[in-house]
Formats: structure tokens, C-alpha cells, sequence
């Protein structure tokens, strides 16, 4: 007989019809009733192979049922999750392996294979046999010798850690964000309360799950028992479209990269989606250029306009669709159970038109970084979250963020943010993509260093026709030093645009 629990994985599961589809793969359906089953198997495997509440586990696969069984699993019987990219690094793992003192891994077997010795001292299991690992169990062979012991499942309450979701750090390494699980649980009812997700959704899934932005999704439809259409083949925008429409999608997720190439690298605006409810973007931001035009390719969609953190679990504020005409460019205001705030050095709320840091305060917001208690003290004070970004308030209360606290740049003795160099690139038609760095100059002490990516092939000429642009449209300060054209720019796996790689570059 289960405890009861405050715990995320049956505030997902309980209660949903068993026979429902729950996640759409390409090889074929799983209903709500197999995650159910084979959550509470993976649970089951975990306490009676003597793993305690608290400790971790390592995750590191593709989305896949693989990967869904052994979250839920985890955090059914109390363990943290440690969710890690399959192209992680292996410094990065060894440092995540040794600060979170991993005893057991549920990962994809490639992955094992290739980071075989940083995993000698761990309990694996596989998405198949390893049959040259002598520390390896199939995940088959775990459902086939499945117990059933009295308790299958922990006592949660709402302050146990769910997840250490690891970023990059201001150190260079991976700074593990403790998630509760009060915290996804309060993330996800806001979430779904202003999305107005129902049942009869079905969200694209091209986010990874090992992604906070993923995870969300995946939270948030479980929740209300819709379904999750799951694409691995974005590198083929034309065939996530062909299925989107196959399947009759309601929603999509992404984060800008993946706006920039459905509107420039596919045919996006040639397509009809008469089910297409909802369109999320978040995990960075979209230059208003781009939601204009994801607005003309959508016109019958809601177009949801979001901003979070990591730190946050994964959300803070959005822009109502009906408002982000007139309010482009803005992060919008706090989501429900959130109070989000622009303060100033003295801890006051600026004007309309001053500058602060957001500040955030909510349910959502996690417990600190795991071992770091230097850098928890300078983020998370008294119940807040200091996000670091810069922002100001217009009139109405709508929050606009200028920029990273560490991403301005000063050219001439005049301090310029970034992202609006960014956003001025890609009003070139020519652009797909644009990132900004600094580099040294003896003149101005800094200077701007653009890489931009090209909209198709024909790239011939493209630095003088960008330099051109940008000595009629920016200040002479402004004009980039150098420009430096590029097939893509470096991303995490989540799609985020890495600019220390592009600093390496430009060092």
C-alpha cells in the first residue's frame, strides 16, 4: 500500500484514465496507464535494490519512454533526478558525477559506451543489454524481473529536492539548481492555469526532456492527461510540421533557434494548422522581427511569449497573446502565484523607464545551487530570486529586459546591451541567425565582434552587405570591428546560443 504523498510523480499520474495516450512516439503510442505501470516498477527496483529518499540518480537519454519511466520512477521512491544532455561533456560529467556522489545511472547506452570510465563506480541501467559491462542491467531485464513489495513509493513533502538541473556556471562549471518538489508542482499549476491546458492537448515535443523548458512540458501535460507528440528530428523541420499535422497538434514549444529556422528554413507559412491552439516560446529571447512573423505565419494561433529560469523551475512571466502587439518586445507580467519585480540598487521598485534587476518571488523559485552556498547567498536571498537580468517597467506594469547583468558591452565609454545589437542584425533580410561579443580595441576599449549565420546558401559578399546595414543603422561605435559569417552557432543541446565558445572565437 503507497504512502501518501505530496510527491510530482502521482501529482501527475493519479487519477488519469489508463487507456489515454500520453506520449505519441514515432514507434508507436504509450498510455497514461504504461507510464503508471512501469513508473512504479522502476520505483519498486530502486527501493528494494536499497537506494534511500535523497539520494541521486544520473538520467541522461533521448526522450523516450526510457527516459519518462525513470524520472517518474526516481521520484516516486524519493530520489533526486540528475538529468544530463547525452552530448555533456565528460569534465563536465566527472564534476557532476563526484559534487553529487551518483551511486546509480539511468542512462542510453551509447552514452554508457562512450563514457565508460567515468561510470566504473556506477550502478547502470540500460535502454538495452551491455553485455561488456560487468555494472549494467537492461531496462528490459528490470521490467521482466519485476517484485512487488509492500511500499513502491516515498513520502514526499513538499520541500524534498525532485532535480538538480545543471546549468553553466559563472565558474565555467555546471551549477546544479535544487528543484523541489513543491516547486515543479506550483510550476506546473501556473503554468497550466494560463495556457489553459485541457485534456484534448497535444503539444510537438522537440524540447529535451533533460531541459527545464522540456521538462515543463512534459509536466503540464501529464497534469492535465493530454499528450505528447515527441520528435527527434528537428534537423528536418518539414517532417516535425508533416507530423504536427498528422497528428493534429495543438501546441508547440521552442526556443528561438527554433522559430528562426521554421520561418527561414522551411515551409512554415505554406502549411496549414487547424488545431494549432497554442504556440509557446521561451528559453531565450525571440527579436521582435521574428514574433512578427511567426504572428503573420500563425494568424489564427496564440502566440505565448514567455521568460524564465532555471532557478525558477522554469517560469515567471508571459505576455497575454492579446496583448503582444502592443506590448513587443516585453517579457510581460508575473505568472500567477509569481511576484516579479525590477528593483533598483536600494532594493525599491524603479519607475517606468528606470533600470533594476528582476527580482522574483513565488513558490516556484528553487532552494539554491547544490554545494555552493557562496553563490546560493548572492541569488537567492530572503525567499527571492535575483535573476541577474536587467530590466525596466513601461506604464502599464510590463517588464522589459534590457539585457544579462555580464552580457553589455562598453563601446566609447557608452554602456550597449547586446541583445539590441542582436535584434537590429536580424532586421537584415539576408540573417538567420546573429550573437554579439566583445573584443578588445585601443581606440573605444571595446568593440563589437558580430557572427552571423546566413538565411540560404548564397552567402558571397554577405560581410561587406552586413557591415553596409549596420553603418546605416548604427551608431559609429556601434559598427562591428569584425564579422565573421558562420554555417550555425554553437548551441547546447537544448538550442541555446553558447557565447563563451563564440568568445573563444573571438578572443
Amino acid at each position: 500500500m503507497a504512502c501518501d504523498s505530496a510527491g510530482v510523480t502521482p501529482f501527475l499520474l493519479e487519477g488519469k484514465d489508463p487507456s489515454r495516450v500520453a506520449l505519441r512516439m514515432l514507434d508507436g503510442d504509450q498510455t497514461y496507464g504504461d507510464l503508471q505501470a512501469v513508473s512504479a516498477t522502476v520505483a519498486r527496483y530502486l527501493t528494494v535494490a536499497g537506494f534511500q529518499k535523497g539520494d541521486r540518480l544520473l538520467l541522461a537519454g533521448d526522450n523516450s519512454l526510457f527516459w519518462v519511466s525513470a524520472y517518474l520512477g526516481a521520484l516516486r521512491a524519493g530520489l533526486v533526478c540528475v538529468p544530463v544532455p547525452t552530448t555533456i561533456a565528460a569534465d563536465d560529467l566527472v564534476y557532476i558525477l563526484r559534487t553529487t556522489q551518483v551511486r546509480i545511472g539511468f542512462v542510453q547506452a551509447r552514452f554508457a559506451t562512450a563514457n565508460r570510465e567515468c561510470l566504473q563506480t556506477v550502478q547502470v541501467v540500460a535502454d538495452r543489454e551491455l553485455p561488456s559491462f560487468s555494472n549494467a542491467l537492461s531496462f528490459a531485464k528490470l521490467k521482466a524481473n519485476d517484485i512487488n513489495p509492500d511500499d513502491d513509493r516515498a513520502n514526499i513533502e513538499p520541500d524534498d529536492l525532485a532535480a538538480l538541473m545543471f546549468t553553466s556556471g559563472s565558474t565555467g562549471k555546471p551549477r546544479g539548481v535544487m528543484v523541489s518538489h513543491g516547486n515543479i508542482i506550483a510550476n506546473t499549476r501556473s503554468i497550466v492555469q494560463y495556457l489553459d491546458l485541457t485534456e484534448n492537448d497535444r503539444i510537438m515535443t522537440v524540447l529535451p526532456f533533460h531541459y527545464c523548458f522540456g521538462t515543463s512540458l512534459l509536466h503540464t501535460h501529464l497534469r492535465v492527461g493530454a499528450s505528447l507528440v515527441v520528435d527527434l528530428r528537428f534537423l528536418y523541420p518539414e517532417k516535425v510540421l508533416e507530423r504536427m499535422q498528422q497528428t493534429e497538434c495543438t501546441g508547440f514549444a521552442g526556443v528561438p533557434s527554433h522559430f528562426q529556422i521554421l520561418l527561414r528554413k522551411s515551409c512554415l507559412r505554406e502549411k496549414q494548422f487547424p488545431y494549432l491552439r497554442y504556440v509557446q516560446q521561451a528559453g531565450g529571447h525571440l527579436a521582435p522581427r521574428f514574433i512578427q512573423e511567426l504572428r503573420e505565419a500563425l494568424p489564427c494561433t496564440k502566440i505565448f511569449v514567455m521568460y524564465g529560469q532555471t532557478e525558477a523551475t522554469a517560469r515567471l512571466s508571459y505576455v497575454p497573446p492579446e496583448a503582444l502587439d502592443k506590448k513587443m518586445g516585453s517579457i510581460g507580467k508575473a505568472i500567477p502565484g509569481v511576484k516579479l519585480r525590477v528593483l533598483n540598487d536600494s532594493g525599491e521598485e524603479v519607475g517606468p523607464g528606470q533600470t533594476g534587476e528582476i527580482v522574483a518571488e513565488g513558490e516556484n523559485v528553487a532552494r539554491g545551487y547544490w554545494s555552493e552556498p557562496e553563490e546560493s547567498a548572492k541569488y537567492f536571498r530572503n525567499g527571492k530570486l535575483y535573476t541577474g537580468d536587467l530590466g525596466t517597467v513601461d506604464d502599464d506594469g510590463f517588464i522589459f529586459v534590457l539585457d544579462r547583468a555580464k552580457d553589455f558591452l562598453k563601446c566609447g565609454g557608452k554602456r550597449v546591451s547586446c541583445r539590441q545589437l542582436e535584434e537590429k542584425l536580424l532586421e537584415f533580410d539576408e540573417l538567420l541567425e546573429a550573437a554579439v561579443i566583445g573584443v578588445k580595441d585601443e581606440l573605444l576599449g571595446e568593440a563589437v565582434k558580430a557572427f552571423v549565420v546566413p538565411r540560404n546558401s548564397h552567402s558571397d559578399g554577405l560581410e561587406g552587405r552586413v557591415l553596409m546595414f549596420c553603418k546605416e543603422n548604427l551608431a559609429h561605435q556601434l559598427v562591428p570591428k569584425a564579422i565573421v559569417v558562420m554555417g550555425s552557432l554553437p548551441k547546447s543541446s537544448a538550442g541555446k546560443v553558447l557565447k563563451q565558445k563564440l568568445k573563444a572565437l573571438g578572443s
